[in-house]
């Protein structure tokens, strides 16, 4: 049994923000039901890899091991079917357009008249203040306005996105955080609450250090330039004859080894890279005595040399290597699926493991309405009220 067996999720999200948070709290156990647009679904399932190949890698792995009903939640009789959803519910999670679902008549306040007990999780771009609190937007967005782009690359070049969703992903685990501690607070209380999360207000707090760098000395930190501009230290990237390494800082008492492992024991002498910590121009320095002996060898050579000196670092991996690493699969990170439609893949599994309760990564994402009969007639619907709501538009 997972940490949230028995606990019921309607998950009304889209794309990444709200979809992922509902997939945490599936792979925890819970009874997750994707609610979509009859006959159209979620975003999600509309980004496919090319014009030439339509499966939908945003849809596939925000959505594993969930439920799907259709509903179209702008008809009456679609609004009234989602109340009853709520009845039997623990939690909503959304992502729309703030205000949207209010305006169907399934704000929280709705929601909460209908069963008191109801978490409702709302995303957001900007959060539920401000004025731009109803703007849509998407990952980019946030990154852009939340000041992360302005620290990527290298002083002189235009700064460039990150290339994954990152704000997308922290702000669907800040809100799967909130929606946890509302259940919680709902064993001591009785009562739900609405949870908000914002892929801004998100952005800022995963750049909390930064920004308190900032908020001291009034002084942005700067670009990331291989490395990170608050760390002075051997903190970087170096390129290798054939990739590159990270280099993860080396405290006072490795640095002998260190200088040893690449090949420049002199610098243990040297009154530049005496100090517990550097200067910025001495981390310059450095790393300009480092980059021409990195490019003599392998990044697989550097790394079995430095994990022999006990040093901190890591090969800089493509998407193809870091999935090729034992720790994803004998961890659970990457799985293995046979999908009915693709047939046998790799996947995601989860990032958390619980020894009481484990948690079990779902396998394959719903087909559009797959569960909605069994759906209807568990909250009471009877055939023909099903065939009904075919026959309008609400299905």
């Amino acid at each position: 049994m997972g940490a949230l067996d028995r606990y019921r999720v309607l998950d009304v999200g889209l794309l990444v923000q709200g979809p992922q948070a509902a997939q945490t709290m599936a792979d925890m156990g819970a009874d997750v039901i994707k609610v979509e647009l009859p006959g159209m679904g979620e975003q999600a399932r509309w980004i496919p890899l090319s014009l030439d190949d339509l499966r939908a890698p945003y849809f596939h792995a925000c959505n594993r091991g969930k439920k799907s009903i259709t509903l179209d939640l702008r008809l009456p009789a679609g609004a009234e079917a989602f109340l009853k959803l709520v009845e039997t519910s623990d939690v909503v999670i959304s992502n729309f357009k703030p205000g949207t679902l209010e305006e169907w008549g399934l704000g929280y306040e709705d929601a909460a008249a209908r069963n008191p007990r109801i978490v409702y999780g709302m995303g957001s771009l900007f959060g539920p203040e401000g004025p731009s609190a109803t703007r849509e937007g998407a990952d980019l967005a946030a990154q852009a306005a939340g000041g992360l782009i302005s620290t990527t690359g290298v002083d002189g070049q235009p700064p460039t996105p990150v290339g994954a969703t990152v704000a997308d992903h922290i702000a669907s685990q800040n809100l799967t955080a909130g929606v946890l501690a509302a259940l919680l607070a709902r064993e001591k209380s009785g009562k739900g609450q609405k949870v908000e999360v914002s892929l801004y207000g998100s952005q800022l707090y995963a750049q909390a250090s930064e920004y308190t760098a900032f908020f001291l000395t009034d002084e942005i930190p700067g670009r990331a330039n291989y490395g990170h501009p608050l760390l002075h230290a051997a903190y970087g990237i170096l390129e290798s004859s054939d990739g590159y390494v990270a280099i993860v800082g080396v405290p006072p008492a490795q640095r002998d080894a260190f200088y040893t492992a690449v090949e420049l024991p002199e610098l243990a002498d040297d009154e530049r890279f005496q100090p517990l910590l550097y200067t910025a121009q001495s981390k310059k320095e450095l790393f300009e005595l480092l980059a021409p002996v990195f490019k003599r060898r392998t990044t697989a050579e550097w790394c079995e040399r430095l994990d022999a000196a006990g040093c901190r670092f890591a090969p800089v991996n493509d998407y193809r290597a870091a999935a090729a690493d034992p720790h994803a699969w004998v961890n659970g990170y990457l799985q293995m699926v046979d999908h009915p439609e693709y047939g046998e893949m790799r996947t995601m599994g989860s990032p958390i493991a619980m020894s009481g309760t484990p948690v079990n990564a779902g396998k394959i994402a719903p087909e559009l309405g797959q569960n909605t009969e069994e759906l209807l007639l568990e909250i009471g619907y009877d055939w023909e009220a099903i065939g009904d709501m075919r026959e309008n538009g609400v299905l």
